[in-house]
């Protein structure tokens, strides 16, 4: 069952998809899927390529930026900010849970120069907790200005 949660005009988060929530991310004009969970996880978790090629074949584009339990590194700030920069429609990021996901939109989003504070209370909105990335989105904000 799908669980697409809004953090911004166009960008959802959501736990784990599975091929089924192709179809809804597809009805939903979902243009862009980016992965946020590394492969195997989990054993009952679809890979990323299994992903890619449901959402190619419904028309959507695909990246993976896999997020690791260890943390953010700045070549995968970069690499979301340029994924959700050059999107030409709605995105879906998805993890296990969605948080890593949200976390990364909002590092990416700090790094423009967005405000720490308005998006932790976007994240909140949508049920995700923003503190553990708190410093580094001051910081990133801070350099974007």
């Amino acid at each position: 069952m799908s669980d697409f949660r809004k953090l911004d005009e166009g960008v959802y988060a959501s736990p784990q998809i599975g091929l089924s929530d192709i179809e809804t991310a597809q009805a939903m004009g979902i243009s862009l899927i980016i992965n946020n969970r590394p492969d195997g996880e989990s054993p009952d978790q679809p890979s990323s390529a299994e992903i890619e090629f449901a959402a190619r074949a419904a028309g959507m584009d695909f990246c993976s930026i896999p997020i690791t339990h260890a943390g953010f590194s700045e070549g995968q700030v970069s690499a979301m900010r340029t994924a959700l920069d050059a999107r030409e429609g709605p995105v879906l990021a998805y993890c296990r849970s969605g948080t890593r996901s949200t976390l990364l939109w909002a590092l990416a989003e700090a790094s423009k120069g967005r405000s720490p504070d308005e998006l932790t209370e976007v994240a909140a909105q949508a049920g995700y907790d923003l503190a553990p990335v708190l410093a580094m989105m001051d910081m990133l904000a801070a350099g974007a200005r």
